[in-house]
């Protein structure tokens, strides 16, 4: 390719990347994007489509570390650690450790509930301005707790999401089974979160990136960054220089290696998350469902149906271990009368970009003035991205951001 120039190269073509593109291209930049693969096709393709303002709470809550050893050296079980010499993991894991306490837990949750709550209102803009069918639905999502003890443990953390504005309404007995019929008769009860949506992730990606591209927006797949110069405005890509004011890195669970690239840290790990996509069943159910005791999401599409879960700390191992769907399909039947349709049409892996304090950083990276890191956003990219998008760009431009900026500093990663 010739030399080309734009105002902002974006690296990454997920959800977060074309968020980025969209607010930023609003704003008058002359916007590239730049992906290693196809546009779209990391974890933002087959995950279950949640856009869940009532996840606001993140995983280091206190008691999660002695519920994940039991869990992490099982191949099955929701949550596994690949044992390895990986020091960078194993540096990772300690820090997540140690935030595992009621005051970082509440410091994190302040955070996202910022930025989630802005995100939700933000898709409503974007569906009002632009024409994109993504089989979005605002049903809410239920909790499902297949016993009554988990059910009544999960009050507490209600009354305390209530006190922030993020209740929910309990179910159980004939009340849940007349809300969710195709939940099984022994199941307990559920917590149904109204404020929440769900679409398809691969619909949005592909009416998003079609709009951007109608904008002037330059996307280029399958194209390999050799090297980085910011100070003297290049990316060298193997099939030719790019000339940029300004780069953001929103590369997901890949960040690390980019910064690394870059000569500074970003404390990223992928976390590998499974789906199984497949016809829907004779009886599906009628909104997502959370299986708690499982740790997985069944999401009802228009047109499809989706089984997700587990997290995998096994670096970029791309391979779909079957132990690992076979729990997924076991733990849906668990909960639900009719777990699967008749046609399996994919079975997926992703990394998610995990940081350990569950919050993403959004910042100026601490080496160049002109390079912006949009990456670390947990299991909640989707949920997240709009409001990273129009916040990168707040940043960018020096304006006043639309919500607080210092919960995802990159220095608090340090």
């Amino acid at each position: 390719m010739p030399n080309e120039k734009y105002d902002i190269t974006i690296i990454g073509a997920g959800v977060i990347g074309v968020a980025c593109a969209w607010y930023l291209n609003k704003a008058g930049y002359s916007v590239c994007i730049i992906d290693k693969g196809q546009a779209g096709r990391g974890a933002s393709h087959a995950n279950c489509g949640l856009i869940s303002p009532s996840h606001a709470l993140p995983l280091t809550m206190p008691g999660v570390v002695a519920k994940g050893m039991k869990w992490m050296l099982k191949a099955d079980s929701p949550f596994y650690v690949k044992p390895d010499l990986n020091f960078k993991k194993f540096r990772w894991l300690l820090k997540f450790a140690g935030r595992c306490n009621e005051k970082d837990m509440m410091q994190a949750m302040i955070g996202r509930k910022e930025i989630l709550d802005s995100s939700r209102k933000l898709y409503d803009e974007l569906f009002a301005a632009e024409e994109i069918d993504c089989e979005w639905e605002e049903q809410g999502i239920l909790f499902v707790y297949k016993d009554s003890k988990g059910m009544h443990e999960y009050e507490a953390t209600n009354k305390l999401l209530n006190d922030y504005d993020l209740g929910a309404t309990p179910y159980s007995g004939k009340e849940l089974h007349d809300f969710e019929p195709a939940l099984r008769d022994d199941v307990y009860g559920g917590w149904h979160y109204t404020m929440d949506a769900h679409l398809k992730p691969d619909l949005l990606m592909s009416e998003w990136l079609r709009i951007l591209r109608d904008k002037g927006v330059v996307i280029k797949e399958n194209t390999e960054i050799e090297s980085m110069r910011p100070e003297a405005g290049k990316v060298q890509c193997a099939d030719g220089e790019i000339r940029t004011n300004t780069i953001v890195i929103a590369t997901g669970a890949w960040s690390s290696d980019i910064g690394k690239m870059l000569g500074f840290k970003i404390p990223i790990q992928p976390g590998k998350g499974y789906s199984i996509t497949m016809s829907p069943p004779k009886n599906p159910v009628r909104i997502p469902c959370i299986l708690q005791e499982a740790k997985m999401v069944v999401t009802p599409f228009q047109s499809a149906y989706r089984l997700g879960g587990t997290m995998e700390f096994s670096g970029f191992d791309d391979s779909l271990n079957p132990k690992r769907l076979d729990a997924i399909r076991k733990n849906a039947a668990e909960y639900i009368k009719d777990p699967e349709g008749d046609l399996v049409t994919e079975q997926w892996c992703g990394w998610r970009p995990m940081t350990w304090d569950g919050l993403p950083i959004i910042d100026q990276s601490p080496a160049y003035d002109n390079v912006f890191i949009a990456a670390g956003h947990n299991m909640l990219g989707l949920s997240m991205a709009p409001a990273t998008g129009k916040l990168i760009t707040e940043i960018i431009k020096g304006d006043e951001p639309h919500i607080d900026a210092r919960h995802f500093k990159y220095q608090n990663k340090m």
